[in-house]
C-alpha cells in the first residue's frame, strides 16, 4: 500500500490516496502505521477520498485508532497534496470532513503550494453543541479541579471540541500531567482537546496542545483556531492573531462580518513509501 508522509507545523500524518488504494481497517492501520518504532511514525492516519458533497473528502484517525472529526493541519496538507499530485488544478478546493465542509484557498507559486488559507467556518460556542457540561453559553471560565489545582477553561468547537486555558508560561507548564486528565474529564462527554495558551500581545499568543487520542503534538490547526477565539472572547487579543506552536506558526483571523475563522499556514511533503506489513 502506497502512502505519503506530510506535516503541517510539525503535526505529521500519514496520507493514503483512496482514489488509488483500498483501506479496509483504517482504525487498525492507523495504530500500526503511526507507531514510531515499528511503524512509519505519525500523529495519525488521513484518508483522501471521493466525495458527493465536495471536491474531496477526508477521514482522519488518531494514533490510538479513534476517528476524529477533522484536523486543520491535515486539511492544509490535503490541499497541497491534491494540487501538486495532479488531482485538481483549482486554486480553491472544497473538502468534506466529519466536522463539516471546509474551503481551501491555495497560495500557488510556480505550481508549488506555498501556504493554504482555510475557511474553518463559524466557531461553535454553545455548550451543548461542543459538547461540555456548563451552565452557560459561551462556556467561558469553566473551572475544573485537577490534581489540587483549579484551571479555568474557555470551550470552543471548531468541528471538534477544545478546552482552552491561559497560563503564564507554556514552556514550563506540565502539559502531559494536566492534558491527559482534562481530556477524559466527565465534563466533556466526547472527550476534548486541551490547549494551554500564553498571551504575548494583542496579536500574538503561544500555545501547546494535548490532542484527544494522540497526546501532546507539535501543532493543532483547530486548536490554534480555538485558542485564538478564546483569547478574543476573553478580551486578550484582537481579531487577527499569530499563534506560535512548538512546530511552527499559524495566522488565525476571526472575521466580524461572516463570523468565520480563517487559518493560514504551511504544509510540506516528507516522503513517499510503501507499507508492506499486515495489520
Amino acid at each position: 500500500m502506497r502512502f505519503t508522509k506530510m506535516e503541517g507545523c510539525g503535526n505529521d500524518y500519514i496520507y493514503i490516496n483512496c482514489f488509488e488504494e483500498i483501506v479496509e481497517q483504517p482504525e487498525k492501520l492507523a495504530i500500526a502505521m503511526s507507531e514510531r518504532h515499528f511503524g512509519v511514525g505519525a500523529d495519525g492516519l488521513v484518508l483522501i477520498m471521493p466525495s458527493k458533497k465536495a471536491d474531496f473528502r477526508m477521514r482522519m484517525f488518531n494514533l490510538d485508532g479513534s476517528e476524529g472529526e477533522m484536523c486543520g493541519n491535515a486539511v492544509r496538507c490535503i490541499g497541497k497534496y491534491v494540487y501538486e499530485r495532479g488531482m485538481t488544478k483549482k486554486a480553491e478546493v472544497s473538502l468534506e470532513t466529519a466536522g463539516g465542509i471546509r474551503y481551501l484557498a491555495l497560495n500557488i507559486e510556480n505550481e508549488i503550494v506555498k501556504t493554504v488559507r482555510v475557511d474553518m467556518g463559524e466557531p461553535i460556542l454553545e455548550a451543548e453543541k461542543i459538547p461540555v457540561l456548563h451552565e452557560s453559553s459561551p462556556a467561558i471560565g469553566k473551572k475544573i479541579q485537577i490534581n489540587g489545582k483549579e484551571l479555568a477553561f474557555t470551550c470552543v468547537s471548531m468541528g471538534n471540541p477544545h478546552a482552552v486555558t491561559f497560563v503564564e508560561d507554556t514552556q514550563g507548564f506540565p502539559v502531559e500531567e494536566y492534558g491527559k486528565l482534562v481530556e477524559v474529564s466527565p465534563f466533556f462527554p466526547q472527550k476534548t482537546n486541551v490547549e494551554f495558551v500564553q498571551i504575548l500581545s494583542r496579536n500574538q499568543i503561544k500555545m501547546r496542545v494535548w490532542e484527544r487520542g494522540s497526546g501532546e503534538t507539535l501543532a493543532c490547526g483547530t486548536g490554534a483556531c480555538a485558542s485564538a477565539v478564546a483569547s478574543i472572547l476573553n478580551g486578550f487579543c484582537d481579531r487577527e492573531v499569530g499563534v506560535s506552536l512548538l512546530g511552527g506558526a499559524l495566522t488565525i483571523a476571526w472575521d466580524e462580518g461572516d463570523n468565520h475563522v480563517y487559518m493560514t499556514g504551511p504544509a510540506a511533503f516528507s516522503f513517499d513509501g510503501v507499507w508492506l506489513r499486515e495489520v
